[in-house]
């Protein structure tokens, strides 16, 4: 049986991304009719603001502009995070940060880490980015005349997750002829084996597709509600839980952060994500260590205002994903396949590969899901452990020991197999592309030396040769100078979105 109706339950950007990727990728045979059906009776989470760079290869894929995103989205732009105080206070000080960025420690391509093993004392290690002064004072990536989703260094996006999808929404109607229609279901219809038939909606229709896709969010309503697939729990290895989300308005004048600034506290992390017109700010943290009334207190000192009476969204956090994302003629993607907390933006990350993952492998007939299933599923499962490992392993290398919970995540808390290796291995000698050998490592070794080493991992320091020294503190110098030079050349990152906004009103 050839498949040709296909069904995306749930909208938000996991059901879009779903429907623009399988767009692409079916829109050559035009027997396939895409199908998104969204429920006008449940909410959006809609708190995913923060990308990675790979978000700009896929929206020219989409066939999306780049003035599209940045005019319709509330968008800024993200060159990295930036993770304050996640370091002892007394050894690093109360203003210790370094920076992830999205740039390469390799300058030119050398290998310059052993370098700093040796002179670590002379320059943190976020300073082998060009990005660093360009991040801390507050400058656009993009020059007036950089191309489309090019700049001077490499960069992401904040967005208002809403608009974001509501922009994916419109690009999949017009773009790929997606059907888009607002239905509650009340029951779903399934075969003799199991398969799963279609819906029964709200209204009283009925309606039969051949393949789904479940982008119901926390619910799960295909996959866990009727497929049965278990979601394996990972919240001993991730102890935060829940996370308090609020908006607060910025006036034009204020300066936009080209960054996500991460704010370690003693029970997780305040996330603060500046747009156009307002920052996202959510603070995480663990309910077993920290109550909801101490994180209300905590937020408000943070935010410098009392949110007793606020209204702030209240977000709990499953940690974990299905044992399997893609069960019979079902894929899960999104929060209903599986989340891991916000930090270093996995939840876009995650959900846009495992859409193009299944769009490039969609099966054409009902007998070619098992083999193109089996391996889908052996991809996303390590795909997951990998990116819960690089989550983790930003707490467990911490030395704060001033809370009951940073001693949990140190001392008391399990890490996987891998991780431990890695670790372990990283004490001798830093970390090598080769220790990364699969293509399915979302994070690899350059994201790690920068969290490594900006949370001052121990790794013994290698010899350093005569001719290894010089090349070296000359490259770093390039680069410290390259940063200098586009930190008092570049636009602030305001301006830059102000004179965008000005040019295109007075087209």
């Amino acid at each position: 049986m050839k498949i040709k109706r296909v069904a995306i339950v749930g909208g938000g950007t996991a059901g879009w991304l779903a429907a623009n990727h399988l767009g692409v990728e079916l829109s050559r045979d035009p027997d396939i009719q895409i199908t998104v059906i969204e429920s006008k009776d449940i909410p959006v989470i809609g708190v995913g603001e923060g990308t990675v760079p790979q978000i700009k290869t896929t929206l020219k894929k989409f066939g999306i502009s780049e003035i599209d995103l940045l005019s319709s989205c509330d968008a800024t732009f993200k060159q990295g995070i930036k993770f304050a105080n996640w370091m002892s206070t007394e050894k690093y000080g109360a203003d210790h940060f370094y920076y992830h960025p999205f740039s390469s420690p390799y300058p030119s391509g050398f290998d310059v880490t052993n370098y700093w093993l040796n002179n670590k004392s002379s320059f943190e290690f976020s300073k082998l980015s060009e990005i660093y002064l360009v991040a801390e004072l507050n400058r656009s990536p993009k020059q007036k005349s950089s191309p489309p989703y090019m700049g001077m260094v490499d960069y992401a996006y904040h967005f208002n997750a809403a608009k974001f999808s509501d922009l994916l929404a419109r690009n999949a109607r017009e773009k790929f002829s997606v059907r888009h229609i607002v239905e509650t279901i009340t029951q779903v219809l399934c075969h003799e084996d199991g398969y799963i038939k279609g819906f029964v909606y709200e209204s009283g229709n009925e309606e039969e597709f051949d393949f789904f896709i479940d982008c119901s969010g926390f619910s799960a309503l295909l996959i866990g509600n009727t497929l049965g697939v278990p979601f394996l729990d990972k919240s001993t290895r991730i102890l935060t839980d829940t996370a308090l989300a609020l908006q607060e308005p910025t006036a034009e004048s204020d300066e936009i952060q080209p960054y996500t600034l991460a704010t370690a506290h003693k029970a997780g992390w305040v996330w603060d994500i500046p747009l156009t017109t307002r920052r996202g700010v959510g603070f995480v943290y663990s309910s077993k260590h920290m109550s909801e009334s101490e994180a209300v207190d905590s937020f408000s000192t943070y935010v410098g205002r009392d949110l007793q009476n606020a209204n702030l969204r209240r977000v709990p956090m499953k940690i974990g994903y299905r044992e399997s994302f893609w069960e019979k003629n079902c894929a899960a993607l999104g929060l209903a396949q599986g989340f891991v907390e916000p930090l270093e933006a996995t939840s876009i990350l995650v959900t846009d590969f495992s859409a193009q993952l299944l769009a490039r492998s969609f099966p054409k007939t009902k007998d070619d899901i098992a083999a193109v299933s089996a391996y889908c599923n052996r991809v996303a499962s390590y795909t997951w452990d990998r990116v819960i490992d690089f989550v983790q392993f930003h707490y467990f290398i911490s030395d704060r020991r001033d809370s009951m919970f940073w001693r949990d995540n140190t001392e008391t808390t399990m890490i996987s197999d891998v991780l431990k290796e890695r670790l372990d291995m990283w004490k001798i000698a830093p970390p090598k592309k080769t220790d990364f050998f699969s293509a399915f490592d979302i994070f690899g070794v350059e994201n790690y030396l920068f969290v490594l080493y900006g949370m001052d991992y121990p790794t013994r320091p290698g010899v350093l040769g005569a001719n290894e020294e010089s090349r070296a503190k000359e490259l770093v110098r390039d680069v410290q100078d390259k940063s200098l030079q586009m930190g008092n050349s570049l636009l602030s990152h305001r301006v830059w979105l102000s004179e965008l906004k000005r040019a295109l009103a007075s087209r």
